[in-house]
């Protein structure tokens, strides 16, 4: 009997390290022609998680897509790991999943027994987040990829978006760092099984309870009082780059820009992160991640040279970073803690200065 096929070798660029350089993305999309419509409540004008489009005044679809080559060996984990991404763009915007489509690229002469474990477990994590596959579509194609389109529910007056966040308010994150660095060692062998294990217990985990419990702070809020400024979830793009997106703000919605200011020091790592990053496992994406928005970016002089790293580094599955106002900070924390998410404090949102972002 031969050994079952690595899934990470049978992709160029593992998770959403395999995405499109921000910088080529941007190029297009600022040169795309718009459309109007009043019911489109969120479009692709921010590079916000997901679009929102009202169809009645208490009721509005978010809409999102994601797909992405392996990022682990084992297909049912793969396949969670792939749907667990897609949810995490509707729970950014404070929706709740509730339909998906299935989207599968998958060699020809692949084995079916890998396509039904990656699809028994994509399934299963679309069944904890209560969220039904009704159908989709297959491609046959060499490099294997999978993930969903996703529909969710909200209501108008209570979508979160990537742009909000005022000075101020205090950044919190929901998840430990270093997914991309500790995907690409295990791409050429080289990650410990304890830092595979920790990575792929973190992609697995819906966002679903930190969304939950940042939603609280806001239930009996109205729109001039709400706490939760901003929100995003930390995916390919890195989190300085989803920083970024946040602190640019909207001006066709009157939204100023801000800028930020992140302790490197109390974000949390996925063990064996750092060494990942110190043994040079970066991946394209990374790099494209630091050509696009280094310039918007400035490190203290004490911040090692792995944090900065990490901190260009693509997240398949990340968390959400949420801009929350001060003085319902430690409101924000004691509620994620009671829904079982380990957040952390890593900064602070000031009024828009040179740098864009500020890491200490």
């Amino acid at each position: 009997m031969s050994e079952p096929v690595r899934l990470t070798s049978m992709a160029k660029a593992a998770g959403c390290a395999a995405k499109l350089s921000p910088k080529l993305l941007d190029s297009v999309l600022r040169g795309l022609p718009r459309q109007s419509d009043a019911n489109v409540l969120v479009g692709f004008e921010t590079s916000d998680d997901a679009g929102v489009y009202r169809i009645s005044p208490d009721l509005a679809l978010v809409q999102t897509t994601d797909f992405f080559t392996p990022i682990v060996d084992d297909p049912n984990l793969f396949g969670q790991i792939a749907a667990a991404n897609a949810l995490s763009d509707i729970y950014a915007m404070g929706g709740r999943p509730i339909s998906a489509l299935s989207l599968v690229g998958f060699p020809e002469r692949g084995d079916p027994a890998t396509l039904d474990q990656i699809m028994r477990g994509g399934l299963s994590k679309m069944s904890e987040a209560g969220c039904f596959v009704i159908g989709g579509h297959s491609i046959r194609d060499d490099d294997l990829k999978f993930g969903y389109a996703v529909t969710g529910l909200i209501h108008p007056d209570k979508i979160w978006r990537n742009v909000g966040a005022r000075p101020g308010d205090i950044l919190i994150f929901t998840k430990p760092l270093g997914t991309g660095v500790i995907a690409t060692a295990l791409k050429k062998g080289r990650a410990p099984q304890e830092s595979i294990s920790a990575a792929t217990n973190s992609m697995t985990r819906l966002n679903r309870a930190a969304a939950e419990a940042l939603s609280e702070l806001d239930a009996n809020a109205n729109a001039q009082s709400k706490s939760v400024h901003a929100v995003t979830d930390v995916t390919g793009f890195s989190l300085l780059g989803h920083a970024r997106e946040m602190a640019l703000g909207n001006p066709a919605a009157q939204i100023s820009p801000v800028s930020f200011e992140i302790n490197y020091a109390v974000i949390e790592v996925l063990p064996g992160a750092i060494e990942c990053a110190r043994e040079g496992n970066i991946s394209m994406g990374l790099n494209n991640n630091r050509d696009f928005i280094g310039d918007c970016v400035a490190f203290a002089e004490n911040v090692p040279e792995e944090y900065r790293l990490l901190m260009f580094d693509p997240q398949t599955s990340g968390g959400l970073l949420a801009a929350i106002a001060p003085n319902a900070a430690q409101a924000a924390l004691d509620s994620l803690a009671k829904h079982g998410v380990a957040a952390r404090q890593i900064g602070r949102v000031v009024e828009k200065r040179a740098p864009l972002i500020f890491v200490t």
